[in-house]
């Protein structure tokens, strides 16, 4: 009998549960409209939605994540297009030291049995759900390392049409190994918002996949990996909030 290598935790504990990990293909060329100049495309369309529940500041923190493929210089990895989480004291200090793009989100995350849940709301608009049942164990992949692409900048003082910080790529370079995972058959749900335009910009046109996946940090490294173009760069600027969704002055953007 091969045993689990399921963790464990202390009873009541909240730290160290699972990230539910939902994919799901969306329309070719979608993802390229949203990548700034000098971020390529791989020519996957599979959007990957993260839900999690990770110790921050000494406290729980949840959050959402939503990200697509692209590379770098060659280098492939994963653009982040917006966290919501539910600690504020993250939200400012993370955008403005590594440009990570995180904002003010209820996260609604839980497992009850074999029952998994999920949601996720801003400014009074839930944008994902998630509803499913853990059907099995899953293989856990060997130990990898992923590149996830943020991009820092800061817009000149005063409105003007240039940058006191131009523009560069952060590159997350962090070495995990899975350590268990479990299958999870359910429904994806993308609801329109304008503040976080999910089903808008990434729509939905295949079935998703999900899992939830313990992983064990090797390594995390944060770095400035080059300079974007600040010419190219400027209409991708102006973004919601924290996100890099585009945006008009910080809100949804007007069509």
């Amino acid at each position: 009998m091969t045993e689990s290598t399921a963790p464990q935790a202390r009873r009541g504990e909240i730290a160290g549960w699972p990230k539910l990990v939902i994919t799901y293909p969306t329309e070719s060329g979608r993802i390229a409209n949203l990548l700034p100049p000098g971020l390529e495309p791989t020519g996957d369309d599979t959007v990957q939605i993260g839900i999690y529940c990770v110790p921050i500041n000494s406290e729980p923190e949840y959050g959402v994540s939503i990200k697509v493929p692209a590379s770098w210089k060659g280098v492939e990895g994963q653009y982040n297009l917006g966290m919501g989480i539910d600690q504020e004291a993250a939200v400012h200090i993370s955008a403005e030291r590594n440009g990570q793009p995180k904002f003010l989100c209820h996260i609604d995350y839980f497992r009850l049995g074999t029952l998994v849940g999920a949601r996720a709301t801003h400014q009074g608009y839930t944008f994902v759900e998630f509803e499913g049942q853990v059907t099995g164990e899953g293989q856990p992949s060997p130990e990898y390392t992923e590149h996830e692409w943020w991009t820092k900048y800061a817009r000149e003082i005063g409105g003007g049409e240039g940058f006191d910080f131009g523009p560069v790529v952060v590159d997350v370079a962090t070495t995990m190994e899975p350590i268990h995972v479990e299958t999870v058959e359910g429904e994806l749900t993308l609801k329109d918002s304008p503040w976080d335009p999910v089903a808008r910009y990434l729509p939905m046109v295949g079935d998703a996949s999900a899992m939830l996946v313990t992983h064990q940090m090797k390594s995390r490294e944060i770095t400035n990996a080059g300079a974007l173009d600040a010419d190219s760069f400027w209409p991708h600027a102006d973004v919601i909030g924290g996100s890099r969704w585009p945006g008009t002055n910080g809100g949804p953007k007007k069509d």
